[in-house]
C-alpha cells in the first residue's frame, strides 16, 4: 500500500485528509504537534494511522523524522500553517518570522528532510497553499506573502526533482469550513486588543470591513471534503498538474482577478475587504 506524510494533521483539512486517505487504503504517518492529538488521530484508523510528533519549526523534530517514518514513502502532504492578520504597518518582526517560519521555511524542511524517501520511491511532494498564493487581501498581506513564496519555492523545486521522476504540486483551496474559518471572529478581535491604542485609531475602519466580511466567507466556504477530493487527485493522477484550484468559483474568481489591471483589482479587492476609501 502507498505511504504518505501529512502535516498539520490534528484538525481541519489536514485531519480530513488523514482520515480520507486511511479509508482509500494509504498508511498515513499523521505529523501532530502533542501526543494527545497524535492518540486522537491514529483512533481515526488505528490499522492505517500513526503518529509522528512533528513541530515543522523545531529543528529536533526534524532531525529525527527521517528515522520515524516507513522505508518506503510515497509522497508528504505540506499542510501545516497559520495565519498571522493585521495591517502591515502594525506586524512586529517576529510576526513576519512567524508566519514565515510556519509556512514557508518548515514546509521545506519537511521537504527536505523526507525527499531523499520520495526519490527512492518517485513520489510525490504536495503543498497545501491557497488562492491567497496568487491575490492578496488586506490586513492579511503576510499571510498572502507566506503562499506567494510557498509557491514560488514550489515551483523550482518542481523543476530541479524532475530527472529523478518525484512530481510536486499545490493546491489553493479558498474559504473552508474548517476551525480555523469557524472561529476567525476571535481572530479579528484577539487582532484588534493586541494593536497599540494609536494603530486601532489609524484601522478600526479597516477591522469594521474585516467585521462585516467574515460572516460572508464563512457562507461562501466549502467543506473540507472538497479540499481533500483535490488533494487525492494531486496524490494519484499519472500526470499531475503544477497547481490546483479548489472549486469552480475559485477558479473563475482568479482567472478574472489575476488578468484585470492593478488598479481595478485593488479597487475591487479592497471594496470586497471594506477597507475605507478615506481614513
Amino acid at each position: 500500500m502507498p505511504s504518505v506524510l501529512v502535516t498539520g494533521a490534528s484538525r481541519g483539512i489536514g485531519k480530513a485528509i488523514v482520515e480520507h486517505l486511511a479509508a482509500t487504503g494509504w498508511d498515513v504517518v499523521a505529523g501532530v504537534r502533542s501526543h494527545s492529538d497524535g492518540a486522537a488521530v491514529t483512533d481515526l484508523n488505528p490499522q492505517r494511522i500513526s503518529a509522528v510528533i512533528l513541530d515543522v519549526t523545531n529543528a529536533d523534530h526534524l532531525a529525527a523524522l527521517p528515522a520515524a517514518l516507513p522505508q518506503r514513502l510515497d509522497a508528504v502532504v505540506n499542510n501545516a500553517g497559520i495565519v498571522v492578520a493585521g495591517p502591515i504597518e502594525t506586524l512586529t518582526t517576529e510576526d513576519w518570522r512567524k508566519q514565515l517560519d510556519v509556512n514557508v521555511i518548515g514546509q521545506f524542511a519537511v521537504t527536505r528532510a523526507v525527499l531523499p524517501k520520495l526519490r527512492e520511491s518517485q513520489g510525490r511532494a504536495i503543498f497545501i497553499s491557497s488562492v491567497n498564493g496568487q491575490l492578496s487581501s488586506p490586513l492579511l498581506g503576510a499571510y498572502a506573502a507566506s503562499k506567494f513564496a510557498l509557491e514560488a519555492a514550489a515551483d523550482a523545486l518542481r523543476m530541479e526533482v524532475r530527472p529523478w521522476r518525484v512530481r510536486v504540486a499545490v493546491v489553493e483551496p479558498a474559504q473552508t469550513d474548517t476551525d480555523m474559518w469557524r472561529t476567525a471572529d476571535d481572530m479579528v478581535m484577539e487582532l484588534e486588543t493586541s494593536m497599540s491604542a494609536e494603530h486601532r485609531a489609524l484601522y478600526d475602519k479597516h477591522i469594521a470591513g474585516m467585521k462585516k466580511f467574515i460572516p460572508m466567507s464563512k457562507k461562501m466556504a466549502v467543506p473540507t471534503s472538497n479540499v481533500v477530493a483535490v488533494v487525492e487527485k494531486a496524490l494519484t493522477a499519472r500526470r499531475p498538474r503544477a497547481r490546483y484550484l479548489v472549486g469552480l468559483g475559485s477558479r473563475i474568481q482568479t482567472s478574472i482577478i489575476t488578468t484585470i489591471p492593478a488598479a481595478l483589482r485593488d479597487r475591487i479587492i479592497a471594496t470586497v475587504a471594506g477597507v475605507p476609501r478615506k481614513p
